[in-house]
């Protein structure tokens, strides 16, 4: 089983889903999924496909109102890759920082 961080990174690796995701965190609404797939120039099951992949890493949620079907962007699963790569950004400052000493030693 993937854990959250992976689907995520695999959801918006995709430029499409990373458009497709945009353009729902841009709305800031719910929007049908046929709204969403005239903003692209692709059929409608291949947005769908994009939908599904956004909806299981959790960054966007899909709801049901009679024949519709309603696309709202998640923003908050973004938070856990920010931390993740908080570590990352902390440890290259560092190492960056001690470079930067170790080359104004040897000035």
């Amino acid at each position: 089983m993937q854990d959250n961080i992976t689907k995520i990174l695999k959801a918006i690796a995709d430029p499409t889903r990373r458009e497709v995701f945009h353009a729902l965190v841009i709305a800031a609404t719910a929007m049908p999924i046929t709204q969403v797939s005239a903003q692209f120039n692709m059929t409608r099951q291949g947005v769908t496909k994009h939908l599904k992949t956004l909806e299981d890493a959790g960054l966007i949620s899909i709801a049901t109102s009679g024949r519709e079907r309603f696309c709202k962007a998640e923003t908050k699963p973004l938070q856990e890759v920010k931390d993740w790569l908080a570590f990352y950004e902390q440890f290259w400052d560092t190492k960056l920082n001690q470079l930067g000493d170790f080359l104004d030693q040897k000035e």
